[in-house]
C-alpha cells in the first residue's frame, strides 16, 4: 500500500512539474500566405500592439537596425526570384530587417533566417539584397504593428510595414510575364519527350495498349537531341518483347546495355543483361 501511494505521489509530481501554463501572447504570431500572379508569399512575424508607447524613435529607434516585429525574426519566402529596387532577389526564405528613419526606411533581406531578434553578430555578406522604402503618415493610428501585401497585381505587388501612424512602402516586381510566356510556350509546342515517355510507361505498366505505349516511346527518342537515354531503351525493349518482337527487343536492350555502361549505371546493366540472357541473346 506504501509503496502504490509513493508511485501516485511520484507520478502526480511528474505530471505537475511538466504541466505547462497557457496563456495568450502580447505579440501574437502571425502568418500571411499570398499569391501575385504565379509566385507564393509567405511572410512570419510576430504583431507587437502600441500599448501607450511611442513607437518610432522611441520604442523603435531610428537609424538603428530592427527586427522588424517582436520574438524571432520576420520571415518572408518567395517561391520565385523578384525584382527589388531594380535589383534581383533569389527564390528562398529571408529574415526581413528595417532601419527605420523619418522620412525613409532601409529594408534588408537577410540570407539566415533563423535567428532571434537581430544576429547577434551582424554579417553583411548575408544581405542578399538593400532597398528603400517610402514613408507615409497614416490619419490614424495602427495599433497592433502589421505586415502585408497591397496594391495586387499580376506582376507587381507593395510591402507595406505598418504601425502606429507610419507605413513603410517597398515595391516588388514579379514573374508573371516570364512564367505564363514559358507555360504557353510549353503547352502550344506539343508535349516533351518526357511527356511521351511517361505516357508510354504508364500505358505499358497498365497493359492498356502497347502498340500506342512503344508509339509514344519512339517518339520520345525521337526527340533526343544526343545519345538515346538507356532508361527509355529498356523501357522499349521491355515493350517490344511483350509484343512478341523478342528481336528487336534483344536489339534494343543491347543498345540499352551500352549506353548504361558508358554512363556507368550498374542498375541498368545488370537489369538488361540479366533480360538479355532471358530472352536468349547471343
Amino acid at each position: 500500500m506504501k509503496k502504490l501511494l509513493f508511485f501516485l505521489c511520484t507520478g502526480m509530481f511528474i505530471l505537475g512539474a511538466s504541466a505547462q501554463i497557457q496563456a495568450p501572447q502580447p505579440s501574437p504570431f502571425s502568418k500571411l500566405e499570398q499569391k501575385v500572379g504565379l509566385t507564393d508569399v509567405t511572410i512570419e512575424y510576430s504583431r507587437p500592439g502600441m500599448r501607450d508607447r511611442v513607437i518610432f524613435g522611441n520604442l523603435v529607434p531610428f537609424g538603428k537596425i530592427w527586427r522588424t516585429g517582436a520574438n524571432e525574426n520576420t520571415k518572408i519566402t518567395f517561391s520565385d526570384d523578384v525584382e527589388i529596387a531594380g535589383k534581383s532577389l533569389k527564390k528562398g526564405t529571408y529574415a526581413l530587417f528595417t532601419k527605420p528613419g523619418k522620412d525613409s526606411w532601409e529594408v534588408m533581406f537577410y540570407s539566415d533566417a533563423t535567428n532571434w531578434g537581430t544576429p547577434a553578430n551582424w554579417d553583411d555578406s548575408k544581405v542578399a539584397l538593400t532597398a528603400t522604402a517610402e514613408v507615409s503618415e497614416l490619419p490614424f493610428a495602427m495599433e497592433t504593428f502589421s505586415i502585408f501585401l497591397n496594391d495586387l497585381k499580376n506582376d507587381a505587388a507593395v510591402l507595406s510595414i505598418v504601425w502606429e501612424n507610419t507605413v513603410a512602402s517597398l515595391p516588388i516586381k514579379f514573374p508573371t510575364d516570364a512564367k505564363t510566356l514559358a507555360s504557353i510556350e510549353k503547352v502550344m509546342s506539343g508535349p516533351s519527350a518526357n511527356d511521351f515517355f511517361a505516357a508510354g510507361s504508364y500505358y505499358h505498366d497498365a497493359k492498356i495498349d502497347n502498340k500506342k505505349a512503344l508509339e509514344w516511346v519512339n517518339k520520345a527518342l525521337e526527340m533526343q537531341n544526343g545519345d538515346a537515354p538507356y532508361w527509355i531503351l529498356r523501357r522499349k525493349s521491355l515493350i517490344q518483347a511483350d509484343l512478341g518482337m523478342k528481336k528487336e527487343a534483344i536489339a534494343t536492350a543491347k543498345l540499352s546495355l551500352a549506353a548504361a555502361e558508358k554512363a556507368g549505371n550498374a542498375d541498368y546493366v545488370k537489369m538488361n543483361k540479366d533480360y538479355l540472357k532471358e530472352w536468349g541473346a547471343n
